[in-house]
Parts: structure tokens; C-alpha cells; sequence
């Protein structure tokens, strides 16, 4: 293996490792991020290549900023450049999860980590209701009654009627797979 790929496989592992230990939220958080990294400062590939793969991996199973991470390193260094950006996004949370787990009780009984907490938790809150926000309006421009009248009755059937999440998910996956076949089938 020659120097260049060992230089460029240590730097994607340092900056996958910086990006994932200081970038709480997770998700969507993690798009400026690499914004900046790969796009801006290395163009390792282009703005609208990014918006891709956040695409992609908010449609794929697992954590959206496990695999943007991935995706990057796969566009930046092939397999082992998707490995090592895996094991860099997965790193420091499990190590940060690990030393909090051991000092539980000495972390739950300070105020100021309780404050911290409080405080990322309202961070993450808005950051949850802007994505919300973002699927409304998406919602919106398809101009659909039925998916429109999906979000206020998953709601509903979740804290007024305490109806399991799986089951609601499973229904508006069908109620929207139900409205995909019948618009193809008006069309066609």
C-alpha cells in the first residue's frame, strides 16, 4: 500500500472520529459537517453528490449519520475507506456511552451534567420538530388529503389511544403504498 492511501485513509479516520465525537444529535448534524470536510476544504465530491447520499442514507436502515458517514468514505476510499469511516462514526459514542455507563451515579447526581443534558435535549427537540416541519412540507407539495390527515392521526393513535408505534408505522406504510399503486394505476 502505497504512502498517499495510508495519508488518505489516516486523515478519513481522523476526521470521521472528530465529526462523530463533537457533533451530538447525530442525524442531519452531521451534513454540515462533512459539507465542510469533504466538500469545501478537499472537494472529495460535490454539493449536489452530498444531498445524494443524505438521501440515501435517510432511506436506508440504521443511523442516518452512520451512514452518511459510510456513504462519504465509500464516494472518498473505496471499501476500506467505508469501513474505516464506519468504525470512526461508531467509536466515540460507544466510548462516550461506555465512561458515562460506568459513572452513572456520579453523572446523575451533578447538576451541571444534569443541566448539559437538559440543554441537548432541547437542542435535539428542535432539531427533531425541523425535520418535522421539513416532512409537512413535503407533504404539502404532493398535495395529498390522505398522507396530510396521516401525521395528526399517527399522532393521535399514538398518545390518545396508545396504539404501538410498529403497528401505526405498518399502516401508514400501507395506507402510502395503497395511494402509490393507486396513482400508478390512474395514470397508467
Amino acid at each position: 500500500m502505497n504512502h498517499s492511501k495510508l495519508r488518505d485513509y489516516a486523515w478519513l479516520t481522523g476526521v470521521n472520529l472528530f465529526i462523530s465525537t463533537f457533533t451530538f444529535g447525530g442525524g442531519y448534524v452531521v451534513v454540515p459537517m462533512i459539507r465542510k470536510y469533504f466538500v469545501q476544504k478537499r472537494q472529495l465530491f460535490c454539493e449536489q453528490e452530498l444531498m445524494d447520499m443524505a438521501a440515501v442514507a435517510q432511506s436506508t436502515p440504521g443511523a442516518i449519520a452512520v451512514n452518511l458517514t459510510v456513504l462519504a468514505g465509500l464516494r472518498t476510499a473505496g471499501i476500506p475507506g467505508a469501513l474505516l469511516s464506519c468504525a470512526a462514526a461508531v467509536l466515540p459514542p460507544l466510548v462516550i456511552l461506555g465512561v458515562i455507563s460506568h459513572f452513572y451515579a456520579a453523572f446523575a447526581a451533578n447538576a451541571l451534567v444534569a443541566a448539559v443534558l437538559q440543554a441537548m435535549q432541547a437542542g435535539v427537540a428542535a432539531l427533531i420538530v425541523d425535520l418535522v416541519l421539513d416532512m409537512i412540507g413535503l407533504i404539502r407539495r404532493e398535495r395529498s388529503p390522505i398522507l396530510t390527515l396521516m401525521i395528526p392521526g399517527a399522532f393521535a393513535a399514538s398518545f390518545l389511544l396508545h396504539i404501538n408505534v410498529a403497528v401505526i408505522l405498518l399502516v401508514c406504510c400501507g395506507i402510502c403504498l395503497g395511494q402509490v399503486l393507486w396513482s400508478r394505476r390512474r395514470c397508467a
